[in-house]
């Protein structure tokens, strides 16, 4: 009877590791841990200053009805303009992105990919500019059709603003502003789709709008929320071109044509920061406190999504 010799387990070796693997590892662990540690520093800060107007009395804050009956207004006007500008934004910019990636020339998609990163890195101020200036005038005759013809729908009930200053520019404005973010990131995804799903769905006789709706537009979806988020992010913090533009009122409405505007968290800080003192300046603190919250949320939102959507990218 023969018998069987186990052989012995094999020891694994460890692979030595190069210092300059050690230093990239420490600093990007170290970045990772700095910038949790400002998150941090940055929601402290925020807690303790607007800890005074959170146990203050109701009738201390400004306006008399408590800190909710101050802020509530200011976050609505804000979700309700980066909302509605997103929902111009998206589309024009996936466009954009389709037209430049697969239907331009190379040579116009080149010139349009550098217009579209200039266009990024415009300051808010000039937006500003252009908005009030440009414009605002612009609107006033189409938001007096809308309201004639369409005031039984709430957003153009009108009203119309003789000036144009309404929350119709600002959204227009904010739609402008995040197009080329959202286009940039959007166009980057296409640009990566994998060549050999696109030439075999129109191998297999598809259309190039097949061929953009099979391969291209699954295998970019998680870019495209990515993207929207951060265009999102963008429009909600907006502070000087909507306080250049918008004439707010501070009360609560649908109405985008109106004069009637609610503001905006980040504007109404930066027009009422510098004159505010004591309790008054605690109050905008924590105003900003809750678009902190806001934005954070919408951060984690979007990466919950993309998690849940990249086991698909369009590469499986």
């Amino acid at each position: 009877m023969a018998s069987s010799t186990e052989a012995p387990p094999r020891k694994k070796t460890r692979v030595p590791q190069r210092p300059g693997d050690r230093i990239f590892a420490g600093i990007s662990t170290g970045s990772g841990a700095l910038i949790l540690v400002v998150l941090a520093g940055v929601a402290a800060f925020l807690l303790t200053e607007a800890w005074p107007a959170i146990i203050a009395d109701p009738e201390t804050i400004p306006g008399g009805q408590g800190l909710a009956v101050y802020i509530w207004p200011l976050l609505f006007g804000t979700i309700i303009s980066a909302v509605f500008a997103l929902l111009i934004a998206v589309p024009l910019a996936v466009s954009i992105a389709l037209f430049i990636t697969f239907y331009a020339p190379r040579s116009l998609a080149k010139a349009l990919g550098y217009i579209i990163d200039l266009l990024a890195a415009v300051p808010s101020i000039i937006f500003g500019l252009w908005g009030i200036e440009v414009l605002a005038p612009m609107t006033v005759s189409p938001t007096t059709w809308l309201s004639q013809n369409l005031g039984f729908i709430p957003m153009f009930e009108g009203p119309p603003s003789n000036t144009g200053r309404t929350m119709l520019v600002v959204i227009i404005v904010l739609a402008v502003m995040v197009l080329p973010i959202i286009t940039a990131v959007v166009r980057e995804a296409f640009a990566q789709t994998p060549a050999l799903h696109e030439e075999a769905a129109l191998a297999l006789g598809a259309t190039r709008w097949e061929m953009i709706r099979m391969a291209a537009l699954p295998f970019g979806r998680s870019s495209i929320i990515g993207a929207s988020m951060l265009g999102l992010g963008r429009a909600l913090g907006e502070t000087m071109a909507v306080a250049m533009v918008l004439s707010a009122s501070g009360g609560i409405t649908f109405n985008l044509i109106s004069s009637d505007n609610p503001p905006t968290i980040a504007a109404n800080i930066a027009l009422q920061f510098p004159e505010s003192t004591g309790l008054g300046m605690h109050t905008l603190i924590a105003s900003g406190l809750v678009l902190f919250a806001l934005t954070l949320v919408v951060n984690m939102a979007a990466r919950a999504i993309i998690n849940r959507r990249k086991d698909f990218s369009g590469a499986n």
